[in-house]
């Protein structure tokens, strides 16, 4: 799995928390048990952000499993998670080093949600199949927040951003060193179709990131990465792609550049009984 430092994470936070789709808490709060634990494993939870933007915002007694491959992140996450829900029920966070792509139902035994924020584009569609087969046969519910869709709108526009965004999508779409293609783009889609075919409810929801001027930081480092990738992904682009960034960075400096990159969420309720039988 892809590492990410922690100060890209934390400065991504706020974008992050104000593009996440809440149409969707609604019908996870109906279908969420009450009266007794309501246990979330977070997957890939990174500083935690996912866990301390949606502890608050559901009622009951919670008890977070988080998991990710990197101790540091997953020291940090775990102390970082509100105490109490949004009925003012207490919140418990333990954390565990573990492949999340390695988890099967019997390892989600007992959970009543898995959230992922930001890593269906990370996975590979096999990766994508067992975990929706993992998450359908356990019966319990998830909340796939922030996967990218491909789609990027710059204003004012520039006529390399179409070339810049289509290396970017297919540098997401590589085949990593050890093999693995990654879905990049088309994760949201690929993960609405592995649920549906198993029975599951799909809700979708749009969540862009909208950077104005007031996050010429965040646009910034959005920037090198997305023409970084760009170019290595495509680097005969490379003298063309270092003076369209600098333009870019000069405009974010100026707070002149407005930001729209897309993502999707997806929340997935199990199969009713009655179609279960």
């Amino acid at each position: 799995m892809t590492a990410f430092a922690p100060d890209w994470l934390y400065l991504r936070e706020p974008a992050d928390a104000a593009a996440r789709a809440t149409e969707l808490l609604g019908p996870l709060r109906d279908f969420l048990p009450t009266g007794e634990d309501i246990v979330i494993r977070d997957l890939g939870c990174g500083t935690g952000s996912l866990g301390r933007w949606l502890a608050a915002r559901l009622p009951g007694s919670q008890h977070w499993i988080l998991h990710d491959h990197d101790t540091d992140l997953l020291t940090h996450a775990q102390a970082s998670l509100p105490g109490t829900a949004l009925d003012g029920s207490p919140v418990d966070v333990v954390a565990e080093q573990r492949d999340i792509t390695a988890l099967r139902a019997a390892d989600l035994a007992g959970t009543s949600l898995v959230t992922a924020s930001a890593l269906l584009d990370l996975l590979t569609r096999d990766e994508v199949t067992a975990l929706a087969t993992a998450v359908v046969e356990a019966g319990c519910a998830a909340l796939l927040m922030l996967s990218v869709t491909g789609k990027v709108e710059l204003s004012p526009a520039d006529p390399l951003d179409p070339a810049i965004a289509a290396a970017f999508n297919a540098h997401q779409r590589r085949v990593t060193e050890d093999g693995r293609r990654l879905l990049g783009p088309n994760a949201v889609d690929v993960a609405a179709t592995a649920f549906g075919r198993l029975g599951a409810t799909v809700v979708r929801a749009d969540s862009a990131w909208r950077l104005g001027p007031d996050q010429a930081e965040l646009q910034r480092q959005w920037l090198e990465g997305w023409v970084g990738a760009a170019v290595e992904e495509l680097p005969e682009l490379r003298p063309v792609a270092e003076v369209y960034l600098q333009r870019r960075l000069e405009m974010a400096a100026a707070g002149e550049l407005h930001a729209v990159i897309h993502h999707g969420d997806l929340l997935v309720l199990p199969p009713s009984v009655e179609a279960a039988a």
